[in-house]
């Protein structure tokens, strides 16, 4: 049995332990996630270095590998050829078992062939860190015994290797593509978990990554903290990373009389702010056009189902839908009215004149509709402008 140079009281393992994963969940989220997966931000060679040192040791993870399994998630995000979604997989396999998952796909050379490029390749990478991937946990597991001795030092170490494959493989790809709430309709099932990303590292927040993945910054809204955004904040601060990416905020400026090129890529742009302003304009409607019912008791609860896509609503609940919106002209022509606006931004064959013409119609078509709330939406589009 081996004493530790360090002997403290319970407590006191507790608070390093957690100390000690939090830094790793931090390298995750800085360093593979944001850094090398997305290009969010640039990070100076001290902070890249340390990060990459780090995770060798408490992970065994290759950066080409994580990075390579992560770009094909996004790229084929809840499909059969998606790594781990639990739309596709179900919700138990990824959460108790998606570092096995990740394991899966890493070790598949046509992933990393098209999806790992521009990870280091330095002499560090080549000789150390991908052929030694497994010695660097050893090396930690030496570190933590010499240190805490042999019982606390083994038990902490354990802690540290499924620190990641849970909270990271499982509980993000599994319950953020499953449970929680939406901040805006991607085109995938991700979810926010919670608004306060301080446990995981602000990866909590992964409906709004989805949405705006190329952004260094997770949090969108002003109630969600984002820790991972902090520590980015400090480290550009001190010289030693650079911001490069972040989600559009929307510029308004004045209504212009008619819609033009530059109206047309604002409201792309900023087609989440859009989506997410015409929920919340639909919940306001359907609030209205239900009072005006006399049997309001058939309709109540519709509202959830406003947003979700026809095929996904279950079948009472959409016959109950298409009642009302057959009794309610209003809620039927601002229902449709969606449809036709993520048409403009979603039709990859048409010319830019011709989307610029469908978005004018749009627009007139809501102004002459009557419907306060088509006519707000319509006015605020015609004041999106590009930062």
């Amino acid at each position: 049995m081996i004493s530790g140079l360090v002997d403290l009281p319970w407590w006191g393992y507790v608070l390093i332990l957690l100390g000690l994963t939090h830094v790793t969940i931090a390298s995750v989220t800085i360093f593979l996630h944001r850094h090398q997966a997305h290009r969010a931000l640039d990070l100076s060679p001290l902070p890249a270095h340390f990060f990459r040192l780090w995770l060798w040791l408490t992970t065994g993870m290759g950066t080409k590998e994580w990075a390579a399994v992560h770009r094909k998630h996004h790229a084929k995000c809840e499909t059969p050829d998606d790594p781990h979604s639990p739309q596709v997989l179900g919700i138990n396999r990824v959460l108790w078992g998606g570092v096995f998952l990740y394991v899966k796909e890493a070790r598949n050379p046509e992933t990393l062939r098209r999806y790992g490029h521009g990870t280091p390749d330095d002499w560090l990478e080549r000789n150390i860190y991908t052929p030694g991937q497994k010695a660097g946990i050893v090396v930690m597991l030496a570190i933590d015994i010499v240190l805490f001795g042999t019982a606390p030092g083994a038990l902490m170490w354990g802690v540290q290797m499924v620190w990641v494959p849970f909270w990271a493989a499982g509980v993000i790809n599994g319950l953020g593509h499953c449970w929680g709430y939406r901040n805006f309709k991607s085109a995938d099932a991700s979810t926010n978990i919670f608004p306060l990303g301080i446990f995981i590292g602000g990866e909590e927040l992964h409906n709004n990554h989805h949405s705006f993945a190329t952004s260094a910054k997770l949090s969108n809204r002003w109630y969600e903290f984002d820790i991972g955004w902090m520590y980015i904040r400090i480290l550009a601060a001190l010289g030693l990373a650079r911001v490069k990416k972040l989600a559009p905020v929307p510029k308004l400026v004045s209504p212009r009389p008619l819609v033009d090129g530059d109206t047309l890529e604002a409201v792309i742009t900023n087609r989440y702010d859009v989506l997410a302003r015409y929920a919340n304009s639909m919940k306001k409607l359907y609030r209205e056009e239900l009072a005006k019912l006399q049997d309001q008791a058939n309709y109540k609860g519709l509202k959830r189902w406003l947003e979700v896509d026809v095929g996904h609503i279950p079948d009472d609940w959409r016959k109950r839908l298409e009642e009302m919106l057959a009794r309610s002209q209003n809620l039927a022509t601002f229902y449709a009215m969606r449809e036709e606006l993520t048409a403009v931004w979603n039709r990859s064959n048409a010319s830019r004149e011709q989307l610029v013409a469908d978005l004018q119609a749009w627009c007139h078509k809501a102004e002459a509709s009557g419907i306060r709330q088509l006519q707000e939406l319509s006015i605020r589009m015609r004041s999106y402008a590009l930062a």
